[in-house]
Parts: structure tokens; C-alpha cells; sequence
């Protein structure tokens, strides 16, 4: 009667769901790494004249090549420049923005193409 519980409790193990499964969502899948944007300067809701310059940090996990920047959907040249362990990007904002509230809109993809975004709200004076 023993040998008949043992087989009976191993079968069981054997068909379990838990011995079963394979793999998990932290060992089959890589964490998603994605660009980070500090210091923005001028600060959110600071108010600035028109086409003043803007700047700010990329983390070193941004691929450099895939920063592009709008300002009120209006694209924006920028500047990119490798410092320490992350990227300093600096633009001019459009000529045409007066008079306005503006977001500066950046987008980009990290080195392990994780899209990330951020950005932040000026009133442009005349």
C-alpha cells in the first residue's frame, strides 16, 4: 500500500503545472532601456523671448543619430555633443513661434531601440 501512495504522490509531482513550466517573463525577456532627458533649460513654463536657444542632457543609453526635436510640431536643428557618459543637445527655437505657449517635443531610440520621449512647456514673448 506504501509503494502504491509513493507512485500515486511522484505521478502527481510528475504532472504538475509547475514542474512543466518553462522559461518566465524576467528570463525570456530583456528589460527595455530607455533614453532619459534631464536639465532642461530654460526650466518648464519659463518664459523666454523668440528664438531663444534651449538645451538639454540625452543619458548615454541614447542613440545620438535618432534625436530629432519639435517645437510645436515645427521640427528644430539641434546641436548634439558627446559629454562624459551622455549627449548635450542645443537648438534655436523657430523664428515664427510669438506671442505663444510651445512644447519642445524630443524623441529618440536607445541603444538597445527602446523609443522613449519627454518634454516641456515655454511661453515665448515677442
Amino acid at each position: 500500500m506504501n509503494v502504491t501512495k509513493v507512485m500515486i504522490v511522484f505521478i502527481l509531482t510528475a504532472f504538475s503545472a509547475n514542474t512543466w513550466a518553462y522559461g518566465s517573463s524576467s528570463s525570456s525577456k530583456k528589460a527595455c532601456n530607455k533614453p532619459n532627458f534631464t536639465q532642461f533649460s530654460p526650466a518648464h513654463l519659463d518664459v523666454v523671448q523668440a528664438q531663444s536657444e534651449f538645451s538639454f542632457l540625452a543619458s548615454g543609453s541614447t542613440n545620438p543619430e535618432t534625436i530629432v526635436v519639435s517645437v510645436k510640431k515645427l521640427p528644430v536643428d539641434v546641436a548634439i555633443n558627446k559629454i562624459n557618459n551622455s549627449y548635450l543637445v542645443s537648438g534655436t527655437l523657430p523664428e515664427s513661434l510669438k506671442s505663444t505657449y510651445a512644447r519642445v517635443l524630443i524623441k529618440a531610440t536607445g541603444t538597445n531601440n527602446c523609443k522613449g520621449d519627454a518634454g516641456w512647456l515655454l511661453k515665448i514673448e515677442p
